[in-house]
């Protein structure tokens, strides 16, 4: 394995739910931007512009292309990522779940919003990571993570981001989206360079400031699952939705979709 993770970061990815992970796509950067920019002039059907009329600059994103876009399976299957996730999450399998594409063009002041990405999935466990990682050097418009709240006791509400209304149609079982800046919570971000990453848990909160620079930030994530992800029911459309995927609760997701890289 190329990338170093020694027994510290092990021990912060499980105690913070986050951990830096210097140039875990140091070698894939050229790729990546290659594979976000046939993304953008291809949409897949989920894509999505966060802006609401009058809000300044391009906030894109889109998520489930890795089998039509060449050079995400390239990364995703060519680099040491699937060994790191996991010695992150202490896992013996590693299986794909999908991969999400986030690009701010400058002058994009609009913040991503606050939230889990686990209850917006149909997979729960305690072995999960994904990995965010800039295509572009990043300052103020990195991911910033809350240290510890993926061992929250209730999941934070998930929202439509434009909407900003409930996901499902159960809110009383999640607690409401906190302002951890205003709450005094632990928050770790990082400046970062072209191929860093971030790993974090599924149920670690997180979001990023808007955009202010001068340059764009492009962003590839990558969500993987360990040995205890399984299928759970929602009350609701999930995202991503995967339609017609003949799942049941506590099954291992299916292999033909959701491969294991290791």
């Amino acid at each position: 394995m190329a990338t170093v993770v020694t027994d510290k970061m092990v021990e912060d990815f499980q105690r913070d739910g986050v951990v830096l992970v210097k140039g875990l796509w140091k070698d894939w950067v050229e790729p990546l931007r290659a594979g976000i920019e046939r993304n953008m002039a291809e949409p897949g059907p989920y894509a999505a512009e966060n802006l609401k009329p009058g809000e300044g600059g391009r906030f894109f994103d889109d998520y489930c292309n890795w089998t039509r876009i060449p050079e995400f399976e390239q990364v995703i299957k060519g680099s040491d990522v699937a060994q790191v996730a996991a010695r992150l999450m202490q896992s013996n399998r590693v299986q794909m779940f999908h991969d999400h594409v986030l690009v701010k063009e400058p002058g994009t002041t609009k913040p991503t919003p606050w939230h889990q990405d686990g209850p917006y999935y149909f997979v729960q466990g305690r072995q999960t990571v994904s990995f965010w990682s800039p295509l572009d050097p990043v300052k103020e418009a990195s991911l910033r993570c809350v240290a510890g709240s993926h061992r929250w006791e209730k999941e934070v509400l998930p929202t439509r981001w434009l909407a900003e209304t409930s996901f499902y149609p159960d809110s009383e079982k999640y607690m409401p989206v906190p302002d951890p800046d205003a709450e005094g919570m632990t928050v770790l971000e990082w400046e970062m360079e072209p191929g860093d990453a971030v790993a974090f848990d599924y149920l670690t909160l997180h979001g990023a400031r808007g955009n202010n620079a001068s340059a764009r930030r492009r962003a590839f994530s990558l969500r993987l699952l360990g040995d205890d992800a399984r299928y759970v029911n929602r009350p609701g459309r999930t995202s991503p939705p995967f339609p017609g995927h003949d799942m049941v609760e506590g099954q291992v997701l299916r292999q033909d979709w959701f491969p294991f890289l290791i």
